[in-house]
This record gives structure tokens, C-alpha cells and sequence, in this order.
């Protein structure tokens, strides 16, 4: 099932599912107990919204393996992991704005995991139960302020820097989904979940022994090889079988603060 958070003109926010191209109304906690209503707008009447708000955002780095060649790196022994705050997270359709202080802004396809329950120190498991679903992460990075800095908080924590969306999809088989990124009309990335170092369940243990994982949580689990520099006028377009398609134009700052 495909989970949406929307907007309607008379209504705020709230839950959804998605029946092709109409979206039903869900009343109650979509990772507790709801009730699900029958499909009645259609989806271009309605705004969609972030699928869920996290408390927290964890990245994964270097988890494919042709990724870390072309990174120059040595593959880690345990997952790599890092922060990015909520407020760098934008849905489909919205602009990836890039920062005057980068000269070197990049895209990294990524698919995205989405907790379902709290926990801490999961088992294999515990953490298949814990995942509610899956959607569609850019860990949009300024690449010359990740080599500068030594460290990856600014270089991925920009507002804009984190599009994901535009639903969760809860039935997806993650183990062999295709992964594709396209910059304009051009093929940048493309590989399978099946070819990451630590699998989604892997992720999910090793991380709920680090931090406690609460529902709405949203871990972004690598990106395979191919990436590359995104310009104002851009449009980055991902891809993930199963799931459908994450587009974002991108903008110079002074186009968005004028």
C-alpha cells in the first residue's frame, strides 16, 4: 500500500492511501490502529505533503561498493553513519536550492527506510517488524565542503538538501529493487538494493544498537555510483521500482531569496 501525507484546500494536513491515481482518507495512526476510506479526490487536487515527519534523519555513507571506488575510500567494517536535520527534507516537486558558499553541489540516489515502531537494540527480527516502509531519498550533498570540513554535517545538513518522497510504500520487496537517477535526460546512476554492503534489516539492528529508532524515523541507505554535480536549471529525476518517482528542479539561491 502506498502512504500519503496531503493537503486539500478546505482541510490540513493528513493521512492517505494511494489507488492508482485517487486518494482515500485514513483516520487514525498509520503506524498504530486506522480505519481507511474509500478513494475520493484525485491526486492532482490534492498537495502532497513529506510522507512522515521524523524525529531524526540517518545517513548511510559508502554502502555500495562501486560507490566507494569512485569515492577513493576504503569500504567500512560497520555501517557509516551520520545526521541529517529535518529541516533540510523537501517532497516531491520542490526545489533543491544550491548554497553560494558550494561550488560543487551533488546527487546521491538513495532508497529510503521508514520506522514503524520505537525500538532499541532490535534483532534481525525485530527490525523486519520495525519497518513500516519504504520511499525515495536525494542525500543532496555540497561535495567540496564534505572534503573541506573532514566531517558531513554542513555538507548535507542544507535547507533543500534532503528531498524524499512522494509516498512510503509499504509492500516493497527491498532486497532486489532497481535504482535509477537521471539529471535532465541523462542516465547519472543505476544499480540494485541487492548490491549494498549492509542490507536494510543489517541497518536497522546496527542502528537501534547506536540510538533508539521511533516511528516516523527515516533512514537513507547509501547511494550506489554515479554521482555528479547538479546546476541551477537542473531537473534530478529518481527512480525505484516498486516505489515510482522522486523530481526536484534545482535553483540558485538568489532565484528563491531574490
Amino acid at each position: 500500500m502506498k502512504i500519503v501525507r496531503f493537503r486539500t484546500r478546505p482541510q490540513g494536513p493528513q493521512y492517505g492511501w494511494l489507488d492508482i491515481d485517487k486518494v482515500g482518507v485514513i483516520q487514525g495512526d498509520i503506524f498504530g490502529e486506522y480505519r481507511r476510506f474509500d478513494p475520493e479526490f484525485s491526486l492532482d487536487e490534492v498537495e502532497l505533503l513529506l510522507p512522515c515527519q521524523p524525529s531524526k534523519v540517518i545517513g548511510v555513507g559508502l554502502n555500495y561498493t562501486d560507490h566507494i571506488r569512485e569515492m577513493g575510500s576504503e569500504s567500512p567494517q560497520l555501517p557509516l553513519l551520520f545526521l541529517k536535520p529535518p529541516s533540510s527534507m523537501i517532497t516531491n516537486g520542490q526545489p533543491i536550492v544550491v548554497p553560494p558558499i558550494s561550488k560543487r553541489v551533488e546527487h546521491e540516489a538513495e532508497l529510503a527506510i521508514i520506522i514503524g515502531k520505537r525500538g532499541r537494540y532490535l534483532d534481525l527480527s525485530a527490525a523486519r517488524e520495525a519497518i513500516f516502509g519504504y520511499s525515495i531519498a536525494n542525500d543532496v550533498t555540497a561535495r567540496d565542503l564534505q572534503a573541506s570540513d573532514g566531517q558531513w554535517t554542513r555538507a548535507k545538513g542544507f535547507d533543500t538538501f534532503c528531498p524524499f518522497g512522494p509516498w512510503i510504500e509499504t509492500e516493497l520487496d527491498a532486497s532486489d529493487a532497481l535504482i535509477t537517477c537521471h539529471v535532465n535526460n541523462s542516465l547519472r546512476q543505476m544499480a540494485s538494493t541487492r548490491d549494498m554492503l549492509f542490507d536494510p534489516l543489517q541497518l536497522v539492528v546496527f542502528i537501534s544498537s547506536v540510538m533508539t529508532l521511533n516511528p516516523g524515523d527515516v533512514i537513507l541507505s547509501g547511494t550506489p555510483s554515479g554521482v555528479g554535480p547538479l546546476e541551477a536549471g537542473d531537473t534530478v529525476s529518481i527512480h525505484i521500482d516498486g516505489i515510482g518517482s522522486l523530481i526536484n528542479t534545482v535553483k540558485a539561491a538568489d532565484e528563491v531569496l531574490g
